[in-house]
C-alpha cells in the first residue's frame, strides 16, 4: 500500500469538494501508449490504487511496462467508535489522493490494443468514479 515516507504536517483540512473544477496537470499520457482517464471526481484510496494495479499486472501476465501516475499523499482522519465528542482531531486512518475529471491514473505500454483496453477495463471496475480508456 502506498504511503508517505515523511510529511511535513500530519492531519489536514478536508477541502472543499470542487465537482465541476476539471483537472489542469496530468491529463495527457506522458509514458505509455495506452491510459486510464477519470470522468469524475472522488477520492482514489491506497487500496483502490493497489487493486487497480494488481487487476492490470494480472490481466497482462507480466508483458508491458505499468505506471502510476497518481500517489496518495491527503492524510484522513478517524475518530475510534462510540467516543464522545470532544477530544480533537482523530488520528490518520488512510491516505488518499484527490482525483478530478481528465486525470490520467495508469498508463501501459508494451502491449497490443486489446490487451491494453482489457486490462484497463478491469482496473476501472476498482475506481470509486467513473473511467474512461484513451490511446495515444
Amino acid at each position: 500500500m502506498l504511503i508517505p515516507k515523511k510529511v511535513k504536517h500530519r492531519k489536514w483540512q478536508k477541502g472543499r469538494s470542487r465537482k465541476r473544477v476539471v483537472e489542469t496537470r496530468g491529463t495527457g499520457l506522458s509514458y505509455g501508449s495506452h491510459g486510464l482517464q477519470a470522468t469524475e471526481s472522488a477520492w482514489l484510496t491506497s487500496a483502490q490504487i493497489e487493486a487497480g494495479r494488481r487487476a492490470i499486472t494480472h490481466s497482462l501476465r507480466r508483458e508491458g511496462k505499468v505506471w502510476i501516475r497518481v500517489f496518495p499523499d491527503k492524510p484522513v482522519t478517524k475518530r475510534p467508535p462510540e467516543t464522545t465528542l470532544g477530544g480533537g482531531k482523530g488520528s490518520v486512518d488512510h491516505y488518499v489522493f484527490p482525483v478530478r475529471p481528465g486525470r490520467i491514473i495508469y498508463e501501459i505500454d508494451g502491449i497490443s490494443d486489446d490487451k491494453a483496453k482489457v486490462a484497463l477495463r478491469l482496473a476501472s471496475h476498482k475506481m470509486p468514479f467513473k473511467t474512461k480508456v484513451v490511446t495515444k
